[in-house]
């Protein structure tokens, strides 16, 4: 088992541990999860990134690839989730993602008891596929969760997903214009940059809040 995290570590104590898992297509140093990160642990949130095996393939070999079955992810996740537990002790540990590495986390999230779950740009459905929603997990979730969504994502956009029934643990923080990657069209009048603000304020807060149960 691999620990070669990226850290990003806030200024004193953190008031909890975000573990992050990266999108299907893009590592765990992406310009967007390396926003995000440092985002939060300027809000007080430290954050602990990992690539899932595949993907950390492909920085020895050069070449691109699917992501492993979900089987194999959602091992993955477990096998983090101990080591960051090992390491961290008693911290509050919260764990979530971007894109598929947050659908993972939402699976293994209930059976790993952990304080809270932190999904952005979630994939609702597949890429063409409204019509087969991947929710019925959620429905009935029992881990406590924040997820940041772009009005106009085309994995589950403000329209769609508001007929979807869902746990009252989840709280869903709508992004105005924000597509898959929370970057809204210009003439929104809002930036990308303004909306990973906002999604930072939104996790740090909600993480800040489990920390304190």
């Amino acid at each position: 088992m691999t620990t070669d995290w990226l850290w990003n570590r806030p200024e004193g104590t953190p008031v909890a541990t975000l573990l992050l898992a990266h999108g299907a297509g893009a590592p765990m140093d992406s310009d967007f999860m390396q926003a995000l990160a440092e985002r939060l642990a300027a809000r007080g949130v430290q954050v602990i990134r990992f690539e899932f095996p595949y993907m950390a393939q492909r920085r020895v070999d050069g070449k691109r690839r699917p992501p492993s079955r979900a089987p194999q992810l959602l091992d993955y996740w477990h096998e983090q989730i101990a080591a960051a537990r090992a390491r961290l002790g008693a911290q509050p540990l919260l764990i979530g993602g971007k894109s598929m590495g947050g659908r993972m986390a939402s699976l293994v999230a209930d059976e790993a008891e952990v304080d809270g779950l932190a999904c952005l740009g979630y994939p609702f459905y597949a890429p063409g596929k409204p019509e087969r929603p991947r929710t019925e997990h959620l429905v009935d979730l029992r881990t406590p969760g924040v997820i940041v969504q772009g009005t106009r994502d085309a994995l589950g956009n403000r329209e769609r997903v508001s007929g979807y029934t869902l746990s009252p643990t989840l709280f869903l923080h709508w992004l105005e214009d924000g597509d898959h990657d929370l970057k809204p069209r210009v003439k929104s009048g809002y930036t990308q940059i303004q909306h990973f603000e906002a999604a930072a304020d939104v996790v740090a807060d909600f993480a800040r809040r489990r920390a304190q149960t």
